[in-house]
């Protein structure tokens, strides 16, 4: 009777979430971005393997095994796929992306940019190929290649917080929710996200870059949750959390340092931290029975306000992106 009665509690609570009281009710429904880069039949008419067969290593040792005039020829022909091969090398990748983005990201070293549906693009701040310290942001709805422009703040303040010694990457590389309907309440975009930051963690050690600390902000912590278990990283911060599809860090599956951060007048707190039928993210990772390592945040304002210069939670994120924070 005890475990009927939480079920239909939960019951309640999602769909009470869905008919907007708690905001969950915009939104256009989005369909994700996935498989192998744009132009990739191009590329395997042109005799090149098809990278979907291809792991990051495997892509590496591909390019390494090409020589100099080989991978400029593909830069040259190939730059759509070049741009976004998970393992390429990391100067080449950049070169191919300001072609293909055509100056879209002034001065940004560009990792990936794949114009597909809403358009994705991964921007970097420092040197990823020699920074001892990597930080990689995953946002949450409404980011796309059009809207960058509160990734980027928050990348810049975490890279300048950090002194400038750690990379910082802006990771929108993934389909996003639009909004907060139907597609924030499920795991459907999160699911094909989480494969794509697994690739990506994996190519960033092919190409000898740092383990990097992933800062999940929003619905981007429902992709690190899902991804937890295989993605390449020395800690996972979930920030604004609506839950991680974890009941617990245990139920993540990952070796890494698990924190979480939440401020006191962040409108997530009024999402029910539950999940049933597909709908909700489950347990709120700042939670003290989740086990996530707590970050600091009273200072933070609203849904947004964790990386303003000057916080604790800023503060603290720098820390753990250069490994300090115990």
């Amino acid at each position: 009777m005890r475990r009927f009665t939480r079920t239909l509690a939960a019951a309640v609570l999602t769909a009470t979430m869905v008919a907007g009281t708690a905001g969950w009710a915009s939104g256009n429904p989005q369909r994700p971005v996935t498989g192998s880069p744009a132009g990739t039949a191009a590329w395997v008419a042109d005799g090149m393997p098809d990278p979907g067969s291809l792991t990051p290593d495997q892509v590496a040792a591909y390019f390494q095994g090409l020589g100099e005039a080989g991978r400029q020829r593909l830069l040259r022909e190939h730059p759509d796929v070049v741009g976004n091969l998970d393992g390429a090398p990391l100067a080449l990748r950049y070169a191919a992306n300001a072609r293909t983005s055509r100056g879209r990201f002034a001065g940004q070293q560009v990792l990936a940019y794949d114009p597909r549906g809403r358009g994705q693009a991964v921007l970097v701040l420092g040197d990823l190929a020699t920074a001892a310290h990597v930080a990689v942001i995953v946002p949450g709805s409404d980011t796309d290649a059009d809207h960058l422009t509160k990734l980027r703040d928050k990348a810049i303040a975490l890279y300048e917080a950090a002194g400038g010694r750690t990379a910082v990457v802006a990771w929108a590389g993934y389909t996003t929710p639009v909004g907060v309907g139907l597609d924030a309440a499920t795991g459907t975009l999160a699911e094909a996200g989480a494969a794509r930051l697994v690739r990506f963690t994996r190519g960033l050690r092919a190409v000898g870059a740092a383990e990097p600390a992933l800062f999940c902000h929003s619905y981007g912590s429902v992709v690190c949750g899902l991804a937890a278990g295989g993605v390449r990283a020395t800690d996972l911060v979930a920030i604004a959390s609506p839950g991680m599809r974890a009941d617990d860090v245990a139920g993540l599956g990952t070796g890494a340092r698990v924190w979480a951060a939440k401020d006191p007048d962040d409108w997530i707190d009024r999402v029910p931290n539950v999940e049933f039928a597909g709908l909700g993210h489950g347990t709120d990772p700042t939670d003290p029975a989740f086990g996530a390592r707590r970050v600091p945040a009273a200072d933070a304002h609203g849904h947004d306000g964790y990386f303003t210069p000057g916080t604790s939670s800023l503060r603290a994120f720098a820390a753990i992106a250069e490994g300090a924070a115990r």
